[in-house]
């Protein structure tokens, strides 16, 4: 029963930082990798105003979804659209916006190594503390929960305004084919920097709630989050928000199954591993389309 609490709150956390970057793939053909960067800069950025003032746990939550919408929408503007005015065709478009977010990726990247000397840093100075609460031989932190809940309703909130509103059935268009969509009136460029704002948002508070959850995460923490959402995004099928949620939690447990029952050198092994047994069978995601053009 431990195991299934610990996959649950990891799973969520996962869930966090995936949602962002599978709302930009699965709408406005976006593989955003400069998204852990975004993820850790946010943190960083509230760790920096905490050496100066103390502040509750809202307060640091909303410098992360302030700072990585921001800066979502900045690299955006600066370097996507850039790029999808210049280039030749859409696979060009979709090659060089990959690059180009590795190429970003290393600017906040090398700001926060030089000022933490790739050392771990966290949010302690906030007013926030950490309580495990305990019932017999289970236990959980306040902040396992909080991220729970802040997983599980984005989530929601997020299916639903894609599903039920205008807005979100022009994105869902966009995914399916952009020029078609644009010649129906919808305006692409508007909807990208909502998305786009968005993905950053959820980026910043999966940062903040990460740093909590295991006190401190490292300048090169969103990288290893990157390949781990990658993972999962292909595992439940790019595009789908149920595919999402399930490869969260589903990389979670089996992370968590192999931890406890091995030294621990196994689990990104085994994990990954199991991920490319189900490729075989189901090569677009176990939610995906069967006809999906990416690069």
């Amino acid at each position: 029963m431990q195991e299934i609490l610990t996959a649950v709150s990891l799973g969520s956390v996962y869930l966090l930082f995936a949602l962002g970057m599978s709302l930009t793939w699965g709408t406005i053909d976006i593989l955003n990798f400069s998204h852990g960067s975004i993820f850790m800069f946010s943190t960083f950025t509230a760790y920096l105003l905490l050496e100066s003032v103390s502040l509750p746990l809202v307060a640091v939550l909303l410098i992360g979804v302030v700072v990585g919408a921001v800066m979502s929408l900045v690299i955006q503007k600066l370097a996507f659209e850039q790029i999808l005015k210049r280039a030749r065709d859409k696979r060009s478009a979709e090659m060089q916006i990959l690059i180009g977010g590795i190429g970003v990726a290393t600017i906040p990247l090398a700001i926060a190594q030089h000022h933490t000397k790739s050392n771990p840093f966290g949010l302690q100075e906030s007013t926030f503390d950490v309580t495990v609460w305990r019932h017999g031989d289970l236990f959980i932190t306040n902040v396992a929960v909080y991220t729970i809940i802040l997983a599980l309703v984005l989530w929601a909130a997020t299916t639903l305004w894609l599903r039920l509103t205008r807005q979100g059935l022009a994105m869902r268009a966009i995914g399916v084919d952009a020029e078609t969509a644009s010649l129906m009136g919808i305006d692409r460029q508007r909807l990208a920097l909502l998305t786009m704002a968005a993905s950053g948002a959820f980026a910043g508070l999966a940062g903040v709630m990460f740093t909590y959850y295991l006190g401190a995460i490292t300048p090169e923490s969103g990288d290893t989050l990157l390949v781990k959402a990658f993972a999962i995004i292909i595992l439940g099928g790019v595009g789908s928000m149920w595919g999402v949620a399930f490869g969260a939690f589903a990389l979670a447990l089996a992370e968590v199954y192999v931890q406890g029952h091995t030294s621990g050198s196994w689990t990104d092994a085994v994990s990954f591993g199991l991920i490319f047994l189900v490729l075989l069978v189901r090569p677009a995601g176990l939610f995906g389309r069967k006809e999906v053009r990416r690069t």
